[in-house]
This record gives structure tokens, C-alpha cells and sequence, in this order.
């Protein structure tokens, strides 16, 4: 099997490829913006390492948040379209399912992203997934009260001794793990965002 994934839902532009036989690549590149000018030339810069073309891919993967409306728009978008192009599936998975995947050993657990404007992203992972809430970061330091904490919002809703264990970097092998396993329901990638962005087009229309 041959699956490739990318994250551009923050400052990182990051790709990684799994070819059955072969060790990972793994790229990234911090970048801040211009997602949309790097990502294809990564992506293909993996597939050349591994040897293969597009046609030999039979999974995407993308993160679809939450994290920055541009960048996560830029990665659905070219998801999507390398999955008409190949014919491979293409899956987005969220950024609090990579990282808790990342830390199968530590539950309870919740991963936190700081949705700024003194609100948080919590999603709490027991022997499942809840499911993800924006709260207040009041409201949510009450609710993950003894429970390890990850992401990058973690240290804004830790109490004094809490462990925070992660900080919120994805793991794209943790991301190749999701993208081998998720089911159809993931499928085809829909952004996740935490609230209708800001910007709007000429008569009030959100682009």
C-alpha cells in the first residue's frame, strides 16, 4: 500500500509517504504562510525519493483542523484534487485525533487547540473519543480537571501540577497510521473550522 499525507494547518508545510517495503519520508518545512506554493512540489519531491508516481497512490491523508483557515483550505483543496488526478481516497483527519494517536499509552486524555479570542478546541479521549467542544478557557480547565493534557492549547487550561505531555506538533507517523486505518466516513476531507472566517467576500459572503 501506498499512502501519502500532508498537514498545512499551521506554520509547517509537512508531507510524508509510506510505500509498503520502503522506510518513511518525511518532510517539513516551516514556513508561516504560502502553503499553496510549496505543498505540490513536496509532495512530489516524496514520490520521486520513493520511486513512484501519483497513479500508485491508494490513500491521501490530510489534517482539516483545527488550526488556520488558509492553510487548511489549501490542503483539503489539494486532497481532493490529487485524489481525482490519481484515483486513490482521499481522508482528512483532525489535528487533536493525530496527536492523541501519537500518545496511544497516556488516558485518559485531552487535547486541547487554543482557538484564540480566550476560547479553546477540547477533545477528551477515554477508550474513545468524545466529541471535540469550543469552550471558554475557563469552562474547559474545569472540564479536563485531572486529566493529562496535549496540544498547543493545553498550557492555557492546565492547573498548577497538571501533566502536560505534548505540546502540539503533529506526528506524521501518526498521521500515516490514521490515514491507513480511518473508514469512509472520513472521506472525502471536510474542513474542520472553529468558527466561519472572518473575511468576507463584496455582498457579506464568506469565501
Amino acid at each position: 500500500m501506498a499512502i501519502l499525507v500532508f498537514d498545512t494547518t499551521g506554520a509547517e508545510c509537512s508531507v510524508a509517504l509510506r510505500v509498503e517495503g520502503q522506510p518513511d519520508i518525511v518532510l517539513s518545512e516551516t514556513i508561516g504562510r504560502g502553503h499553496a506554493e510549496r505543498l505540490a512540489p513536496m509532495a512530489q519531491d516524496a514520490l520521486k525519493q520513493a520511486g513512484i508516481e501519483p497513479r500508485a497512490l491508494e490513500r491521501i491523508g490530510v489534517t482539516i483542523g483545527p488550526g488556520g483557515f488558509a492553510g487548511t483550505r489549501v490542503g483539503v483543496a489539494f486532497a481532493r484534487g490529487l485524489a481525482l488526478s490519481s484515483g486513490a481516497k482521499a481522508y482528512g483527519i483532525s489535528n487533536l485525533a493525530v496527536i492523541a494517536h501519537a500518545l496511544t499509552g497516556t488516558r485518559p486524555l485531552a487535547t486541547v487547540h487554543d482557538a484564540k479570542r480566550g476560547e479553546v478546541v477540547v477533545q477528551i479521549w477515554r477508550d474513545g473519543p468524545d466529541a471535540a467542544q469550543r469552550l471558554s478557557i475557563a469552562d474547559a480547565s474545569a472540564r479536563v480537571t485531572g486529566l493529562a493534557l496535549a496540544g498547543g492549547g493545553a498550557g492555557l487550561v492546565a492547573s498548577e501540577g497538571q501533566a502536560v505531555v505534548d505540546n502540539g506538533k503533529l506526528d506524521l507517523v501518526a498521521l500515516l497510521d490514521l490515514a491507513g486505518q480511518v473508514g469512509a466516513e472520513q472521506s472525502p476531507p471536510t474542513p474542520f473550522y472553529v468558527r466561519p472566517p472572518d473575511a468576507k467576500l463584496p455582498g457579506g459572503v464568506a469565501p
